[in-house]
């Protein structure tokens, strides 16, 4: 990817030397340090040609090609559970097709690239997450180091961080300790200028080991955001 990029951008700079400095083929190639070959291929098209990366040829693993393509061939119309895997795939040539040596990783790269071109990958979804404004922060409570005076020491980090612009209030303490815990959300209440309506908490595992010290320490925390906002819109049994 980056080699691509430095390359438009040599395309780029050929084409303005082209038109507005050297003016020809030869001088532009001189000046730039580049084959003439390569100031025509700028000139025709802005957008370097892609790389053809040539298929490399598999002399151990030809002679199972049509085996393996026959099991996953035949995968496409069994239920998802019952399909081969990688290794059960090489499991199956090492026992039914003794006299070919291949290696694990080989028939891997192999099976992956083939159940790509049949369809059997399951593809990545990604759903697109929008905020509104002052709706949601996620708070977090980890541990991290810190030098001080040349020593390196063990602080206690808070952090609320706005889900919709991604700002984030970042306070660190020495001890991991309730006191701490609820004034860093007043801090971080004052730095925001207002409370969320919805806070979800992540990593606590650090701040309370518990579950009623969990439930205490959300109780305070409730108060501490009805402080800010006159009314409880949370309960805790």
């Amino acid at each position: 990817m980056e080699n691509r990029r430095a390359k438009v951008e040599l395309y780029e700079q050929i084409r303005r030397e082209y038109e507005h400095g050297a003016g020809t083929i030869r001088a532009v190639a001189r000046k730039l340090g580049v084959h003439r070959r390569e100031v025509r291929k700028a000139l025709a098209s802005a957008m370097p040609a892609e790389r053809r990366i040539p298929e490399r040829e598999r002399p151990k693993l030809a002679a199972a090609i049509p085996f393996i393509d026959a099991i996953l061939e035949s995968d496409r119309k069994a239920p998802r559970k019952q399909r081969h895997t990688a290794h059960r795939l090489w499991t199956r040539l090492r026992r039914e097709m003794p006299e070919v040596a291949v290696a694990e990783s080989t028939v891997r790269r192999y099976v992956r690239e083939r159940k790509a071109a049949l369809g059997l990958l399951g593809l990545e979804t990604f759903v697109p997450q929008s905020y509104t404004w002052g709706g949601e922060g996620q708070v977090d409570w980890y541990e991290g180091w810190a030098e001080f005076d040349g020593k390196s020491r063990k602080a206690y980090l808070f952090c609320l961080r706005s889900m919709a612009s991604g700002g984030a209030f970042h306070r660190a303490y020495p001890h991991a300790n309730q006191q701490a815990f609820l004034e860093a959300h007043e801090l971080a209440f004052a730095h925001f200028g207002g409370v969320f309506r919805v806070l979800r908490y992540d990593n606590l595992k650090s701040a309370v080991k518990k579950i009623s010290a969990l439930r205490s320490m959300a109780k305070e925390v409730s108060i501490t955001i009805l402080r800010w906002t006159g009314f409880l819109t949370t309960s805790f049994s």
